[in-house]
């Protein structure tokens, strides 16, 4: 895999997947230009990046030939959030199933995935460390030194001085223990958020999108006030319970969310596969074929460019990288 570098050229590309796709020249060739061209477009003047749009790629040949490998390598060299999506498995709007829209929800929330993990990396001493408090305060219970409450003649009590001293010397001493994982069984009691949440149901006909009630869910979910419990276990799993709360508590959501937003919209990579199995055999429409036609029709404004909303907010499809693929036994394109 390249190394050390941010941008590639398509040569340096198609080296890269030579490594793990053997053949499909022509293939690796158009994924490393439209991935180049990626590059172009977000260094040209912001004025005309608009009208730069990627280049669609349809891949055909018969199962197992390394079209899903081609494109999933590829975004994993762009850093760029990825899904693979099965097209015979979308339904038309009004039929029971999943909309051609939720592949980009699918791809936000890999998105969202992708940000939160590198932020998570960027606070992970900052949150290991509270992490060690917290274990620390079951074990050894901080001492507040009471100077603040003197007397009149300010005479401050060094008895106090010399326990908080011994107290925190007591602390460290503790923390490079549970550092080294010297008390890994020992049993403490820690705060553990009660699992759960509020299911809502479909009532009456109404046509609710699924964002609309993903999003729906997450906002009373946070106004609901947070119910813990008390659980005794050994500091090696309070360790695993702990982090990633107290990561979450450090990593600002919004920023995530405008970073991921950016990312899927300018970045993104979605693979369609099976598409040639959504194409009608006859002109007449009739039976499932009906819903294929509507699938159809429903993934042409998205590749060519649509707004989706999403629970984390509108993303437009103008930018994201559309890879379709099939055999192609029956139908040809």
């Amino acid at each position: 895999m390249l190394q050390n570098k941010k941008y590639y050229t398509p040569k340096e590309i198609v080296t890269s997947l030579d490594k793990y796709i053997i053949g499909q020249n022509e293939a690796k060739r158009n994924v490393a230009i439209a991935l180049r061209n990626r590059w172009r477009r977000m260094h040209t003047p912001a004025d005309i990046q608009g009208d730069i749009t990627p280049n669609n790629i349809l891949m055909i040949g018969a199962t197992g030939v390394g079209k899903t490998e081609v494109a999933r390598r590829l975004a994993k060299i762009a850093d760029a959030p990825f899904i693979k999506v099965e097209a015979s498995k979308f339904t038309e709007v009004g039929y029971v199933g999943r909309d051609v829209e939720s592949m980009v929800r699918d791809l936000v929330e890999q998105a969202v995935s992708m940000v939160k993990a590198q932020k998570s990396e960027e606070v992970k001493e900052k949150a290991i460390a509270a992490v060690e408090d917290i274990i620390l305060d079951a074990l050894i219970p901080r001492i507040k030194n009471n100077s603040s409450q003197a007397t009149s003649s300010d005479v401050v009590d060094v008895h106090d001085e010399l326990e908080e001293s011994l107290n925190e010397k007591t602390r460290e001493q503790f923390r490079e223990k549970i550092k080294q994982g010297d008390l890994d069984d020992r049993k403490i009691d820690v705060d553990v958020a009660k699992p759960g949440g509020i299911g809502l149901s479909m009532i009456g006909g109404g046509m609710v999108d699924e964002a609309s009630m993903i999003g729906l869910q997450d906002m009373l979910s946070n106004m609901m006030p947070k119910k813990t419990r008390k659980r005794r276990v050994a500091i090696a799993e309070a360790k695993k319970i702990l982090l990633p709360e107290e990561t979450a508590k450090l990593i600002d959501m919004e920023a995530v969310k405008d970073e991921a937003l950016a990312k899927a919209s300018n970045t993104g990579i979605i693979f369609i596969d099976e598409i040639d199995k959504i194409a009608t055999r006859t002109a007449k429409g009739g039976g499932a074929d009906v819903s294929r036609e509507g699938v159809q029709r429903d993934l042409l404004p998205i590749e060519e460019g649509s707004t989706v909303n999403t629970k984390y907010g509108a993303v437009n499809t103008d930018h994201i990288l559309f890879i379709a693929a099939g055999a192609f036994h029956v139908s040809k394109p």
